[in-house]
């Protein structure tokens, strides 16, 4: 499935794990699980060992990622074998596509059903080679917004991006925060943009989910609330936050009214 064609029920939420945590064998089931829960895309992220993006959560769990003998073959590998009918998005750094050639990386993502990438530290002015090569492999190249970008940049990265835009809820790395912040919320208000807004870095609750909804966002994205669970073997307490989420997202959605004539 496309993310076009998944943005048609907006608004949606996106899980992001740690590809090969706890094993390579188990992620396909934990997408599974996601998938039934609730969640309408996951991340895969592919470990790395310098994940600058990453707060501890997630630098644990690419560590022991790496340990369970994840690489970028296993990668799409295990990504072929995921059941689950939702798109599947790779998040992870620009050397390890780059090492494998964008051409070849990018069809390997189509090859194995993967449908969009985020690269944290590509910024879109250097992103054309990359760009070029998902879309001769039609796979979207999605890009960030952060509450620090200026106004006269929005734009441009806004009309480079495919799939969605993903909105950073706040300055720093990924991990689970106690609040929504007034800039994440200024943040969805100021970006102007066509594509579906996807809000993430520090959303951990169902509560927090809700409230971007509510802000004008299309989807919240959670990530180290997941990792941490998962870390802990807490499967049934991943499935019952993805519920949670989906829930208070569909409860939050913008009621649309038709006037009557």
């Amino acid at each position: 499935m496309k993310l076009a064609e998944a943005f048609e029920n907006r608004p949606l939420l996106i899980a992001y794990i740690c590809a090969g945590d706890p094993t390579p064998e188990s992620t396909p089931e934990i997408v599974e699980l996601l998938a039934k829960a609730g969640a309408d895309v996951v991340e895969l992220g592919l470990p790395h060992s310098d994940p600058i993006a990453d707060g501890p959560v997630i630098q644990a769990a690419a560590q022991r990622a790496i340990e369970a003998g994840m690489n970028t073959d296993v990668y799409f590998e295990m990504a072929s074998r995921v059941g689950a009918d939702i798109p599947l998005v790779f998040m992870g750094y620009y050397n390890m596509i780059y090492q494998r050639g964008l051409d070849k990386f990018a069809k390997d993502c189509a090859k194995s059903g993967i449908t969009g990438l985020i690269v944290p530290d590509l910024p879109p002015v250097e992103a054309g080679p990359l760009r070029e090569a998902c879309r001769k492999a039609d796979v979207d190249l999605i890009y960030l917004v952060a509450p620090n970008t200026s106004a006269e940049r929005v734009p441009y990265v806004a009309e480079s991006s495919s799939g969605f835009l993903y909105l950073v809820a706040r300055s720093g790395v990924t991990g689970a925060r106690a609040e929504v912040l007034s800039s994440t919320k200024a943040l969805i208000e100021r970006v102007k943009t066509d594509l579906p807004k996807a809000v993430g870095f520090g959303i951990s609750t169902p509560e927090q989910a809700a409230e971007v909804i509510r802000a004008g966002a299309d989807a919240a994205i959670v990530g180290s609330a997941c990792v941490d669970l998962i870390s802990r073997g807490d499967i049934d307490g991943l499935e019952e936050l993805i519920r949670g989420m989906k829930a208070a997202i569909l409860k939050a959605r913008p009621v649309e009214v038709t006037a009557r004539i």
